[in-house]
């Protein structure tokens, strides 16, 4: 099975499913994280011009600990916009590349317009990345596959249908988000925010919904011909 997951800046994903999508390369998946934005405004000292780099690079190494493949963001912090045909293409062309038999993003109600815009973005391209005379790079129409979101931040106004059991992927849940230095670090010596503290917190949170230890929770996209019989989670 091929998983493509799409966040919105390089740190969500390892936040929201991390673990799960470990748990989908031990099963023998091809997983691949796409982050849409940069992060060039994830930090308050440091310049974009800086940070770009540094956080593809943090990105990176968070997926190579867990044998995931990582693609780069394509847009500047605050510069996503869903309703924008341009910005819809650059995500077909994402998925068209990952040809994935699931995906995972955002929940559609979240805490900021980036996030939200990936959500809706994510939506319109995997229908339009299944048109075969759509005119693409790759030249190479994806399946209509269903669509998974993921935890919001602090779990707030996220009630999860499906759960995934990460009790053995925790401690390297927290180990990809730790790669994350520039957000992170700063996160503890200025704001006095354990912030990996606080992801455990929340995955131990969702253990406890659901009789695990740890665990992450998912909202099934209910959409015409998304839906599935089939369990395709881990």
């Amino acid at each position: 099975m091929r998983v493509l997951a799409v966040g919105c800046h390089p740190d969500d994903v390892e936040i929201a499913c991390a673990g799960t999508l470990a748990k989908c390369v031990k099963r023998g998946d091809k997983v691949i994280v796409a982050h849409l934005c940069t992060g060039s405004l994830g930090h308050v000292v440091i310049p974009p011009e800086e940070l770009v780099p540094m956080r593809a690079a943090e990105a990176r190494a968070a997926g190579a600990l867990a044998g995931i493949e990582v693609l780069d963001g394509i847009f500047g912090d605050l510069d996503i916009y869903a309703d924008n045909a341009e910005s819809r293409n650059k995500v077909v062309e994402v998925i068209q590349y990952a040809q994935p038999d699931l995906i995972i993003t955002h929940n559609p109600d979240d805490y900021m317009p980036d996030h939200v815009a990936t959500s809706k973005l994510v939506f319109d391209a995997a229908f339009t990345a299944t048109l075969p005379n759509w005119p693409s790079q790759t030249r190479k129409a994806a399946k209509l596959v269903p669509i998974y979101y993921m935890d919001t931040l602090a779990g707030v106004n996220f009630v999860p249908e499906e759960f995934v059991d990460i009790t053995d992927e925790i401690d390297l849940k927290i180990q990809m988000l730790e790669c994350h230095h520039s957000q992170l670090d700063w996160m503890r010596e200025h704001d006095g925010i354990d912030f990996a503290d606080m992801v455990r917190t929340c995955s131990r949170y969702r253990g406890y919904q659901c009789g695990a230890a740890y665990a992450e929770g998912f909202r099934l996209c209910k959409a015409y011909l998304r839906g599935t019989t089939v369990r395709l989670l881990p």
